[in-house]
């Protein structure tokens, strides 16, 4: 019985490593081309399925990366605390340098038809989704997998770069 629940253990270990191994190094779509160094960008585009955030200027590509999302990922977000992140149309409305992550941008959901499905239903849509960093305290390193409420991770550095190019008001598409 020890003998099968220690092999059990060894497969489930070397599959975890596995998919990590071809997640981080596995075959990569080309990189789009790059704009010129950018000041701003207009457009935040992040693709669920692929774990990719891509932030663009006029149609040209800023910056791209990858990403972490809510612990339950699949589908749209319904209501507070199914770890969800959402998917639609948004905007950029409100930043905090002081987040319990390293900064972070606000995103306007939900949205008025969130909210009276919500309210149909008898739920809470929930709120306070962000695009951030890691969390305050995790110093060089970023938490694999998906691990957020609902919001979108980016790395430290990554999401201070985000954050300079960012201004209030930027479109945020959230796709499957």
């Amino acid at each position: 019985m020890m003998r099968r629940f220690t092999l059990i253990t060894l497969v489930v270990l070397l599959t975890a490593a596995a998919w990590i191994s071809w997640h981080h190094f596995g075959p990569r779509q080309p990189a789009p081309p790059l704009a010129p160094e950018a000041a701003q960008i207009d457009h935040i585009l992040i693709e669920k399925s692929a774990r990719r955030l891509t932030a663009t200027l006029d149609g040209a590509v800023v910056m791209q990366e990858d990403i972490a999302l809510g612990f339950a990922p699949e589908g749209d977000k319904q209501q507070e605390g199914d770890g969800k992140t959402p998917i639609g149309t948004f905007t950029i409305d409100r930043r905090n340098p002081q987040s319990a992550f390293h900064l972070s941008l606000g995103i306007d959901y939900p949205q008025p038809e969130d909210v009276e499905r919500a309210n149909a239903l008898g739920i809470d849509p929930g709120g306070d989704i962000f695009i951030h960093g890691q969390p305050n305290g995790v110093v060089g390193l970023t938490l694999p997998g998906d691990w957020t409420e609902g919001c979108v991770a980016l790395s430290n550095t990554e999401m201070a770069r985000l954050w300079s190019l960012t201004p209030n008001g930027t479109v945020v598409e959230i796709r499957p």
